[in-house]
């Protein structure tokens, strides 16, 4: 229950950004994912990239920790939807700079849903 709760509150956010997110961010992005010879952290290092040049456009009453985290789930799956043979190298990339980045802040969230 905890989680289907935090999923539609994310939900709702990644909705009001997907539309705000220019195509060119994906794209790039798309081109750093297919090239084969970036290693995982250069991959993080891009994808991170892309959500702080995001970040920037995020209204300020909102809370920063979560557009961030929502902004890299959007950015993954437009990612995967302009070129689906990348969702395994875009997941899992994802997974590990949410895992680096949004741990305890993810933590966190489940605590105050379940508190």
């Amino acid at each position: 229950e905890v989680v289907r709760i935090i999923a539609a509150q994310l939900a709702e956010i990644g909705d009001q950004f997907d539309k705000d997110i220019n195509a060119r961010v994906v794209n790039d992005l798309v081109q750093h994912f297919r090239n084969e010879n970036l290693s995982r952290e250069e991959i993080t290092r891009h994808m991170s990239g892309a959500v702080e040049e995001l970040a920037r456009a995020i209204p300020s009453d909102m809370e920063q920790e979560k557009a961030r985290l929502v902004l890299a789930m959007v950015l993954t799956k437009k990612i995967a939807n302009t070129m689906p043979s990348l969702l395994h190298r875009v997941f899992s990339t994802t997974v590990n700079y949410i895992n680096q980045r949004f741990h305890n802040y993810v933590v966190r969230m489940v605590s105050a849903v379940e508190g």
